[in-house]
């Protein structure tokens, strides 16, 4: 029998060592992952282009990188482990590692939107159908008033589609979230709500305001002809802001300094909008000799404005939340009215009847459009301030 070693004597490992004191395969193998390790801690920057290899690969100005790491939550502070001052120096310097098979890279500016007539064209075009399908119902009765009714209706969905299918006001190549319905909720209760909801209040829903059975509830024609005309400075505006904050993005080094030039732009984006939906709404109210409603209008027109920039920068849930919440809202109004026809249930009304008795039956829609417009507002303020929403390059318009 051979000899026992003893309980604590160590193992030999033999596939450690080989004859001669020399390293086996193994540690061999082991060293050059050792040595990666040591220069990717020297060199951190070789590290992040690993992690961020396609947005190197694709982007076509450093700009696009910045902005590709601000999104995944790079900023300036970060920065500065990679031994640089900002996110737009750090991006310099990744943009010119990265091997493209041509000559030395150059900086160049992100591309600017550019005015064409086709998106242009379309702007103008739900106004000029929305003011041909007002013209129509003057000038018609009956039946015959119900078919241009419907076909004007028709006319102008199908022109704003095509509005904002490509432009200023166009949907990235981000999947999209539907926002037809709610938009077409709350344009047709800027028509028809008021009427109905004053109807409802007074002696409920056989109560006919104008005593005509064709036409039970007025129509607010001036306010949505001022918001079909508003589809033309919505898509100005909106390409302005666009123009501008690319010329920002382009003077900037720091996201905080960017962030500080954007948000005062996009304010007077903002006012220059409603400023101008303010001219259409008077210009409007007078041709027809109706109301204005400059409240529910331009809280609407601001809604609207808002959900649509953040649509077209790629941002689609809040947009999608603040609009459906604002829908909702307004039918639970209406819905609480007739519901207090109930037996014991005419408390429902109580907040609704208080603010209509108050302010008039339109501060309703102008308080929910209101409190979405600044939520939305206060969204973009944070959003379309940030790199990332202006330094992707546009798809064709």
């Amino acid at each position: 029998m051979g000899a026992r070693l003893p309980a604590d004597a160590p193992a030999v490992d033999h596939g450690a060592a080989s004859a001669g004191g020399r390293p086996a395969s193994g540690a061999r193998a082991a060293e050059p992952g050792r040595a990666a390790v040591r220069r990717t801690a020297v060199d951190p920057v070789k590290a992040l282009m690993h992690r961020h290899r396609e947005l190197c690969e694709r982007a076509v100005d450093p700009l696009e990188i910045a902005a590709g790491l601000e999104a995944h939550g790079v900023t300036d502070r970060t920065a500065t482990r990679f031994r640089h001052r900002d996110v737009f120096s750090l991006a310099e310097e990744m943009y010119a590692r990265v091997s493209r098979g041509d000559t030395a890279p150059r900086v160049t500016v992100p591309a600017t939107p550019r005015v064409r007539a086709d998106w242009v064209l379309r702007a103008l075009l739900p106004g000029v159908l929305c003011a041909g399908a007002v013209t129509g119902l003057r000038l018609t009765h009956g039946q015959t008033r119900l078919i241009v009714a419907a076909l004007g209706v028709l006319a102008v969905a199908l022109a704003v589609r095509a509005a904002l299918s490509r432009g200023p006001l166009g949907a990235t190549d981000r999947p999209a979230r539907p926002t037809t319905a709610w938009t077409c909720w709350l344009i047709a209760y800027a028509a028809l709500g008021d009427g109905l909801l004053e109807a409802a209040l007074s002696q409920g829903p056989d109560a006919l305001p104008t005593g005509s059975p064709a036409d039970p509830w007025p129509l607010a024609a001036a306010g949505v002809l001022a918001l079909a005309l508003s589809c033309a400075p919505a898509a100005w505006c909106a390409h302005l802001f666009a123009v501008r904050a690319r010329r920002r993005l382009a003077a900037s080094r720091q996201l905080e300094e960017f962030a500080a030039a954007v948000r005062p732009l996009l304010l007077a984006t903002f006012g220059l909008f409603l400023a101008a939906l303010t001219a259409l709404l008077a210009l409007s109210a007078a041709a027809l000799a109706e109301p204005a409603g400059y409240a529910q209008i331009l809280t609407l027109g601001g809604l609207l404005l808002l959900a649509r920039l953040l649509t077209a920068h790629g941002f689609t849930h809040a947009p999608v939340v603040v609009l459906a919440t604002a829908a909702t809202a307004e039918a639970g109004a209406l819905a609480s009215v007739f519901a207090s026809r109930l037996p014991g249930c005419g408390f429902l009304a109580g907040p609704v009847d208080a603010l209509a008795s108050t302010w008039g039956p339109g501060a309703v829609p102008a308080l929910v459009c209101g409190a979405g417009a600044l939520a939305l507002l206060v969204h973009s303020a944070r959003t379309l301030t940030r790199a990332s929403a202006h330094a992707t390059p546009d798809r064709p318009c």
